[in-house]
């Protein structure tokens, strides 16, 4: 047998084999092709649709900001459009804000959209309207439960309705059923929150988008058992049992144009003369109607809902006023704010008393981006302000955790030098563990009871779990003081704020690098200086319900915020305490106060916050706290997480039959956030700590989108192998050929030499 026999001779058998392996992959890709081909064709049959968005035509080039297109079949479609319009009027200690939510629906199909938003931790959400043509709908304060299912009818029988819901007391649900064709609905909701003030600066924080949760998975069970000593108790093994509920889906900012357009106007009516006025993450425009009034606007109409929007404003003299004082007169009864900011200490006249401080910065996904940047420089700024005298550590956490030192060590120039490099080599990713970290931070190993115990923890607190973290403080917290420090775009103040409570502490917020130094230095003023303890209040005259009944220490340039329901405004109300180790007392005459404005919701809003802490303290059973709280909140007609407002139509506007599609409206992605840190990336992990990793599994949430049918199909997901196989077959089989005519050109080139 010659050379020229066929490509399958002994002589050759590996070309046979190579065009049988091409031969394989080029049949096998084409065997995918076909048969998403046919599921595509099915899908197309009367009765079945695909799990994509039906709606009207657009043109890409037709997107405005924003709006959220979906493609399907070549067709791009818009989805339901949302904007909203945030109008705020600062009156003194206190604000009223009105959300204004625009419901857009471009499809052809009746929409229930359900929208998850962000407030203000402290705001007393209190108004509900449902604005639908010309009709105004005012909604009911209704426990949670009955509001749910007054709903759920009216869905049914296809009348509009808004429900409006707390899932954390700074993330709230909007539901609106039965948008029709081509529609446009207002929901407004209101509330009301007090000014925050720290030393000569008052400040508002508007949060406008809800950050990714990270959800841990229910591994530790724990158990309730009843109070009546029957011996029965209850398991409760998920530590976040509402976890569909507080993760929407965020949008890749890299793949979608920014959605949500938001515009914002603060009417600002301070009550004293005005000096600076700064926005530090919006551009705004300011106008000066008189010397104690500023209107401040967005200086491009609107932004993204990607990040807070925080304003700060300052008196026109040097120092703020150190006291005020409000009141309120609502259904009988008079309703008292004070402020009341102690006397600063000359720290020369003080000895400072050693520290040791336990520093725990996050390093999760979460923190990925711009996040990560300000952290480490906050933690290399604390570093650098340690005294000699010092005594340190630092803990680094995502879903694993290192403790940089067995113990607190010296604030030597090694130990901090060390320290920095640590901090320095940092990465962002994983998920966001906190607990356990807490737990090794307020773990006291030293117990020197003649040394100030401080926990600097650096966060976006972007996780679930908030309950499990309050329990930790609240078991271990010992003579620790927990400061928080919120990192980033779109901190969880809800978080940050509880956790200092529940720690004896103080919160502060760093939202850009340019803001570290500032308020780095403004935290260590309240570390480095001494505590006003031991303060009360006593009214002469009228009886009082005061909150927070027990008065918390004071931090330096921190205002003591005191509220209280009076039978009477009569007399006058003496604080005490001790300044250092002086000590201190003022008396105010109640009838100076001047009028406010929500003192009766804030008070409510104060004395539920009381009841969430005793409940977390165990001074109050969950049965207990949970009575107070439905009586105050029906009392005063305020939003919970046991009651909500509902707002029905009384017209049925879906025609009887027309089905209703589920629409969950999707968020940005905070500013400065890395989308691939927290919903995909795999980066490779130092082999030391890839055991760890490997059973790792708790990513944060990413919901989807309903399908528009039960019995809807698939289709194949486009990421299959199937070009890549026929590519790798027919170059297999072209090689094969060429292999096999040069071997048959060979022996006819070795006779012709």
């Amino acid at each position: 047998m010659d050379n020229c026999d066929t490509i399958g001779s002994n002589e050759h058998p590996w070309l046979g084999r190579l065009i049988v392996v091409g031969l394989f992959l080029l049949a096998q890709g084409i065997a995918v092709v076909l048969v998403a081909f046919v599921a595509l064709l099915v899908s197309f049959q009367p009765g079945w649709s695909a799990t994509t968005e039906q709606a009207s035509p657009l043109q890409p080039g037709d997107a405005r900001s924003g709006t959220l297109l979906l493609k399907h079949d070549g067709i791009t479609s818009e989805a339901i459009r949302l904007g909203l319009d945030i109008d705020l009027t600062v009156s003194g200690p206190t604000l009223r804000a009105r959300v204004t939510q625009v419901f857009r629906n471009p499809t052809k199909d009746w929409v229930e959209a359900t929208y998850v938003y962000p407030l203000a931790t402290g705001g007393a959400v209190d108004t509900l309207k449902m604005v639908v043509g010309d009709r105004i709908i005012v909604g009911d304060i209704k426990e949670r439960q009955q509001a749910r299912v007054i709903y759920e009818e009216a869905r049914r029988a296809g009348q509009k309705a808004a429900l409006t819901e707390q899932e954390r007391p700074n993330i709230f649900t909007n539901s609106l059923a039965n948008i029709g064709p081509g529609e446009t609905v207002l929901v407004q909701i209101e509330y009301q929150e007090p000014v925050h003030q720290s030393g000569n600066e008052y400040s508002l924080r508007l949060p406008l988008v809800v950050a990714p949760r990270y959800n841990p998975a229910p591994i530790v069970q724990s158990v309730d058992f009843r109070k009546d000593g029957s011996g029965w108790g209850a398991i409760n093994s998920d530590p976040v049992p509402d976890r569909d509920r507080i993760s929407p889906p965020a949008l890749d900012p890299a793949k979608h144009a920014p959605v949500n357009p938001t515009s914002i106007t603060v009417r600002l009516k301070a009550g004293f003369a005005l000096g600076e006025i700064k926005s530090h993450h919006h551009n705004v425009k300011i106008e000066s109607p008189d010397a104690t009034t500023r209107v401040v606007t967005l200086a491009d109409g609107t932004v993204a809902a990607d990040r807070d929007f925080e304003l700060t404003w300052k008196p026109a003299g040097e120092k703020a006023p150190s006291v005020g004082l409000f009141r309120e007169h609502v259904g009988g009864a008079d309703y008292l704010l004070a402020f009341v900011t102690p006397p600063s200490v000359d720290q020369a006249t003080q000895k400072p008393l050693p520290r040791e401080v336990v520093f725990v910065i996050d390093n999760s996904g979460s923190m990925g981006g711009t996040s990560m940047v300000q952290a480490k420089a906050s933690l290399t700024y604390a570093l650098s302000r340690l005294q000699p005298t010092d005594r340190f550590n630092v803990i680094r956490f995502d879903d694993t955790m290192n403790v940089l030192f067995p113990a607190s060590v010296p604030a030597d120039a090694a130990h901090v030098g060390e320290a920095t490099s640590f901090v320095g080599a940092l990465q962002a990713r994983g998920g966001t563990e906190m607990v356990p970290a807490m737990r090794a931070a307020l773990t006291d190993k030293l117990g020197d009871t003649g040394m100030v115990r401080q926990v600097v923890f650096l966060t976006d607190g972007a996780i679930g779990n908030e309950q499990q973290l309050f329990e930790t403080i609240t078991a271990m917290r010992g003579r620790s003081r927990v400061f928080m420090v919120g990192i980033g775009s779109a901190p969880n103040t809800y978080l940050m704020t509880r956790a200092a409570e529940l720690g004896r502490g103080a919160f502060t917020h760093i939202g850009s690098v340019e803001q570290v130094e500032e308020r780095m230095r403004g935290l260590f003023a309240k570390l480095e200086n001494p505590v006003v303890t031991g303060l009360t209040a006593t009214f002469s005259e009228a009886k009082t319900d005061v909150t927070p009944a027990i008065l918390p220490d004071v931090y330096r340039d921190e205002p003591l915020v005191l509220a209280a329901k009076l039978d009477k405004l009569a007399g006058s109300v003496e604080i005490k305490g001790r300044v250092g180790d002086r000590p201190w007392s003022l008396t105010l005459p109640l009838e100076s106060a001047a009028e406010g404005k929500g003192l009766s919701k804030l008070w409510a809003k104060r004395k539920i916050g009381d009841a969430e802490v005793a409940r977390s303290l165990r001074e109050m059973t969950a049965e207990d706290s949970d009575k107070a709280i439905l009586a105050l909140a029906l009392d005063h007609q305020i939003v919970t997480r046991l009651t909500s407002l509902v707002a029905i139509d009384k017209t049925p506007s879906r025609p009887e039959g027309e089905p209703l599609k589920l629409s969950e409206l999707p968020l940005n992605l905070p500013a400065g956030w890395d989308f691939e840190k927290v919903f995909g990336e795999r980066q490779p992990l130092p082999e030391q700590l890839r055991e760890r990793h490997a059973d790792a599994r708790n990513q944060p949430t990413v919901r989807r989108p309903a399908p528009s049918a039960p019995d809807a199909i698939r289709l194949p997901k486009t990421a299959t192998s199937a070009e890549l196989k026929m590519i790798a077959g027919l170059i297999l089989i072209m090689l094969a050929l060429v292999l096999f005519v040069f071997n048959r050109r060979r022996p006819l080139l070795t006779d012709a030499a």
